[in-house]
């Protein structure tokens, strides 16, 4: 055995690192495997159409706590936030498979309801469920949902597109899912100190329902469409605004100017982190779990969208020398931070 051997912790190393290391000696057999790992989706080519597939992990008490969490909203959300990766990549999903663990204290009637909101998120997007896997697991409930869409090769966004001068866009609003975590977090804490006490949720229900049953918008990939724009690039927003960003800024080589005055931020979101003493604009940056579409457009397509209510310009590209910064409400330019969620 070596003497002081060295080893390396998953915290110091970091999600992405540890991507990178594992990934980092995957060779290629097949031509017909255009994309691999690196973004939102792997790009496979089946001839006329290619497949695209997307593959996410959702674990108990790492992901989601059943303490408050519905299951039919559990899942609901374990198959929106896997369709939101191929909505990303300018796709339609068309199938999922499901695979679950579960340990012994679930019943069967447990098991129907988180079924039962996977069933009706794939008829809401009309994605059909074709397989998956169920094992018994001491750990808690296990879901991985793998997602399976298609496009015309032409149509397919990647995260590498961007250009210096195009415009960075965000649909929706951000920072409600975490307000809503947040929330939820806080009535829990409450309750579990005292279980006399009801939890106080009157009047937030936009920002609940940001955290427990998200949607994708499938609704913008159409849009786009029918206002003939194609995205330079684009990612979801599942890791906050600022990680993605960088991800975006990564793969093209390029730098980027955000403005924190258009960030949308809705007013419940915004009220919300100011009683729990949070800065909104980081409910936005750094919350994450909106799956909102984060896209750059050339400056040309900017009359197709400058008055669409569902989507905000909020920067725009620069040269990667540049660097990635945010000029706040006060003018002042500042160096932006990817602080998004940490997997370990």
């Amino acid at each position: 055995m070596l003497e002081n051997q060295s080893t390396t912790t998953l915290e110091n190393i970091g999600e992405f690192g540890l991507i990178d290391l594992l990934t980092s000696s995957i060779k290629i057999h097949h031509s017909s495997t255009q994309k691999g790992v690196g973004d939102d989706a792997a790009v496979i080519d089946h001839g006329n159409l290619k497949t695209l597939i997307s593959t996410d992990l959702l674990l108990e008490g790492i992901h989601f706590d059943l303490s408050y969490f519905p299951l039919k909203h559990l899942g609901y959300k374990a198959i929106t936030s896997n369709l939101s990766d191929i909505y990303a990549m300018n796709a339609m999903p068309k199938q999922v498979t499901v695979s679950i663990g579960i340990s012994s204290k679930f019943t069967l009637e447990a098991v129907e309801e988180l079924y039962a909101g996977m069933l009706f998120a794939c008829n809401r997007y009309e994605v059909d469920l074709v397989g998956g896997d169920t094992s018994s697991s001491k750990q808690g409930l296990v879901i991985s949902v793998t997602a399976i869409g298609e496009a015309e090769a032409d149509d397919i966004v990647y995260r590498n597109g961007a250009k210096p001068g195009d415009l960075l866009c965000v649909t929706g609003d951000l920072g409600a899912a975490y307000t809503g975590f947040q929330l939820l977090e806080r009535e829990k804490r409450v309750y579990l100190a005292n279980p006399e006490i009801q939890p106080d949720l009157e009047g937030k229900d936009y920002i609940i329902e940001r955290q427990l049953k998200p949607e994708a918008r499938k609704d913008i990939v159409l849009m786009l469409k029918h206002l003939n724009i194609k995205p330079t690039s684009m990612i979801d927003i599942s890791d906050g605004l600022s990680s993605e960003i960088f991800h975006l800024c990564a793969n093209a080589k390029t730098g980027m100017y955000l403005y924190e005055d258009k960030i949308p931020i809705d007013p419940t979101s915004y009220n919300m982190a100011r009683e729990l003493d949070i800065d909104p604009t980081l409910t936005a940056l750094s919350g994450g779990e909106d799956y909102e579409l984060l896209f750059t457009i050339a400056q040309s397509e900017y009359e197709k969208i400058k008055d669409n209510a569902d989507i905000t310009v909020i920067g725009y590209v620069c040269e990667e020398k540049e660097g990635i910064h945010m000029i706040s409400k006060s003018g002042n330019k500042h160096p932006l931070k990817a602080q998004g969620w940490k997997a370990f």
